[in-house]
């Protein structure tokens, strides 16, 4: 995930502070306007063409008058002069958060002072495959990689999709069968009509991309949510694990319901009734307004600050944040909002000594999504478990330390 629990709580300040800034902006501007002279010099006026011809001239002057010629809106503007003033600096005010609104993400001092940004590798697309699901969802899967390969199927993270999983495809190379998906909704795959969003039905898709990928064992990986439905998916279906799945590698995610596991779990998990919850009814039912905060705050720089903040530790090209970010113009609020509401249920603790299989637990350090000791308990809990973790690193890790982690599931992945 990155549209995780909490995050509803600051996309929602983020997206109603991006919507001050534009209508402060406008009013700063329309103030300063207003204050513009609404008229200009004194113009003879002859009030009739045809005047009654006399010898009286004071007959003839009463058909003559003198008024101030009203000022058109570009008149009145172009006659303006500037000279530091209280109008001069409100119109500053005004034109400087009209352009933070459109164009703040370039001013960010991240992104002045970054150096040259690594192009981000475009996932090469292999055999495409689309599975119908019973309740009508219709999911995407590619294949690719040498046919005799050990398979691997991944899982990305919410909010996301199997674009995600571009730097591992490049970095391993002709290494595995790599087969990726798109959870439903997300990316290339089409949403059931009944948009009903649960980790068990995640789990039954991610059950039907296994059988579609061939009748080798595989291995499964997950980022974030897509860890979280691979444990649900041991739950749902105990008796493959060892047959048709030879191991897990679970990537910055967690076995709980998020909040528990999260910084600050405490708080917001007290939080989660009387608002959290709330809060993503309201998206669902304002999807289209939250469509357009998500637009302003993406334009405006607050959600590339967001995804650095809990993504990155600093380490990463502008590139990745980018990449990230924009996924907030692509996707449904409504959509991210249902698939939140799902994590909130998420409960796979009962499983984790039942898993006999070797897994590999990858954490980061100051991950504030999913909490490093999360990974650290799925590690010590599962038989066969192994706790690899990055630092400095947060919920990205796997992102920012491509390279490494690359290797490090390689390694993983080839053991017999």
């Amino acid at each position: 995930m990155f549209m995780s629990p909490a995050d509803v709580l600051l996309s929602w300040f983020r997206g109603i502070l991006s919507i001050c800034i534009v209508i402060g902006g406008v009013w700063l501007i329309f103030d300063w306007y207003h204050s513009l002279p609404e008229t200009g010099e004194r113009v003879v006026i002859v009030e009739d063409d045809h005047p009654v011809r006399d010898k009286n001239a004071d007959q003839r002057a009463q058909n003559v008058v003198t008024r101030q010629r009203v000022l058109s809106p570009l008149e009145r503007v172009s006659r303006w002069r500037p000279h530091w003033n209280k109008q001069s600096a409100i119109l500053f005010g005004g034109v400087f958060l009209i352009l933070w609104s459109c164009g703040g993400r370039y001013l960010r001092p991240s992104y002045l002072l970054a150096k040259k940004a690594e192009r981000r590798p475009k996932l090469s697309t292999g055999e495409v495959h689309r599975l119908q699901r019973p309740d009508g969802t219709e999911i995407h899967m590619e294949i690719s990689g040498p046919p005799q390969a050990t398979t691997v199927i991944l899982t990305h993270g919410w909010s996301l999709s199997r674009e995600e999983w571009a730097y591992l495809q490049q970095d391993w190379g002709d290494q595995f069968r790599m087969v990726v998906w798109d959870l439903p909704g997300l990316g290339k795959s089409k949403v059931s009509p009944n948009r009903v969003f649960t980790l068990d039905e995640m789990a039954r898709d991610l059950h039907a991309v296994i059988e579609a990928s061939g009748p080798e064992p595989v291995v499964l990986m997950g980022h974030s949510i897509g860890g979280m439905t691979i444990l649900t998916f041991c739950q749902l279906f105990p008796n493959l694990l060892g047959t048709r799945i030879s191991k897990l590698v679970l990537v910055h995610t967690t076995y709980m319901n998020p909040l528990r596991t999260m910084f600050l779990s405490g708080l917001v998990t007290v939080l989660q009734k009387p608002l959290v919850e709330p809060l993503l009814y309201l998206q669902i039912w304002l999807s289209p307004l939250c469509w357009i905060m998500n637009c302003l705050s993406y334009h405006n720089g607050s959600i590339h600050a967001s995804v650095a903040r809990n993504g990155f530790s600093g380490h990463e090209p502008s590139s990745e944040r980018d990449f990230i970010a924009g996924y907030y113009l692509i996707d449904s609020p409504a959509l991210l909002a249902r698939g939140t509401l799902a994590m909130l249920e998420c409960d796979a603790s009962d499983v984790l000594r039942r898993i006999k299989i070797p897994v590999l637990v990858i954490g980061g350090e100051q991950d504030p999504v999913t909490s490093v000791q999360a990974s650290q308990e799925i590690a010590t809990d599962v038989g066969a478990g192994k706790l690899s973790t990055f630092n400095p690193a947060k919920h990205f890790g796997l992102l920012e330390y491509h390279v490494e982690f690359a290797r490090q599931t390689a390694e993983f992945c080839s053991q017999a």
